[in-house]
């Protein structure tokens, strides 16, 4: 059995979603290039790190980081070559910002800029804010689902994701324990 991906480091997601080739038409097989490769990028060709500070700035092997790298180069080669659009999403990262949630609108926010301080929420304008702070898990059997609407809590299957869940208790749509997505009760399903 392989040895679990770690989770990468990035500092910001990109801000945007994809590039599209112009003159062709829309394909619906974009190439995917992750998060992770988006930064491998971003560190060694716009930040000109060499492949040992880029990977410490990931908190990841130097070989490593040169595999995700390549796996980048390539698919932006494979997305030139045959004109297929990129899509920039999923990867297993985490970002090196803060994230805060407002309590009066339920809005999520992160504050790139560490040396200002957060008064406001960046949607609603409410002071009513408060920093997220995740714990890390020590084990996968801390890995709970939860029910957002009363609160049922179900042990996490690897297989299934906690989004599959529904509570028996109320029909709701379950979220893992300890996101930011288990403060929200936006859900459809609840009765």
């Amino acid at each position: 059995m392989p040895r679990p991906k770690r989770i990468r480091k990035m500092n910001n997601p990109p801000h945007f979603k994809g590039f599209r080739p112009i003159g062709l038409p829309e394909e619906n097989n974009p190439v995917v290039i992750n998060f992770e490769e988006y930064e491998a990028i971003r560190l060694s060709d716009f930040e000109l790190n060499g492949q040992v500070e880029a990977a410490k700035i990931m908190e990841v092997s130097r070989p490593t980081f040169a595999r995700i790298y390549e796996s980048a180069r390539r698919k932006v080669a494979q997305a030139f070559v045959h004109g297929k659009a990129i899509v920039f999403e999923g990867g297993k990262v985490y970002f090196d910002t803060e994230w805060y949630s407002c309590k009066n609108c339920g809005c999520w926010f992160n504050h790139p800029e560490k040396e200002l301080e957060v008064k406001n929420c960046t949607l609603c304008g409410s002071t009513n804010i408060e920093q997220y702070n995740e714990s890390p898990r020590l084990n996968s059997a801390e890995d709970i689902c939860i029910c957002p609407k009363c609160g049922y809590e179900k042990v996490h299957l690897p297989t299934t994701p906690c989004r599959n869940e529904i509570c028996p208790d109320c029909n709701c749509q379950m979220v893992r324990k300890g996101t930011p997505h288990n403060h929200r009760i936006s859900n459809e399903n609840c009765n």
